[in-house]
């Protein structure tokens, strides 16, 4: 019998059932797409699955930055799933650091832990999770 003692333990996903459910409708739209559509179309047939699957979430939505008690900017979310997951959708071949930067402030700014940077390219999907050590 193998013993892992909690100093090896790799840490916990989070939120990893949500996760997995997320990251299976993301394939099946791309699976059933393809290739070759602009970002509004993911989202579109993302929220149609989302619906088909019960998940809560809200697009498009508008969040405040803030800075001392003074609003100082506006960013607009792709998908907030379950109050919990920041969805951003890209199309192309490649993240770039902007991409990161991007989701990182978005996870800052709602003190949210997981986002999942979303890229549909010609040969496939690529999920990166974001983590959040609030």
């Amino acid at each position: 019998m193998l013993i892992l003692n909690n100093d090896n333990a790799k840490d916990d996903l989070v939120y990893p059932k949500l996760s997995y459910k997320i990251v299976g409708i993301i394939y099946d739209v791309y699976n059933e797409l393809g290739y070759g559509y602009q970002e509004k179309y993911y989202q579109k047939a993302l929220a149609i699955r989302f619906n088909k699957y019960h998940i809560n979430y809200t697009q498009q939505i508008g969040i405040d930055l803030e800075f001392d008690n003074h609003k100082i900017g506006k960013y607009i979310l792709d998908f907030l799933i379950e109050n919990k997951i920041i969805l951003e959708l890209k199309v192309g071949q490649y993240f770039y650091k902007k991409d990161y930067e991007q989701i990182r402030a978005y996870l800052k700014a709602q003190k949210l832990r997981l986002g999942m940077l979303i890229l549909f390219t010609k040969n496939d999907v690529k999920i990166k999770r974001i983590i959040n050590k609030i």
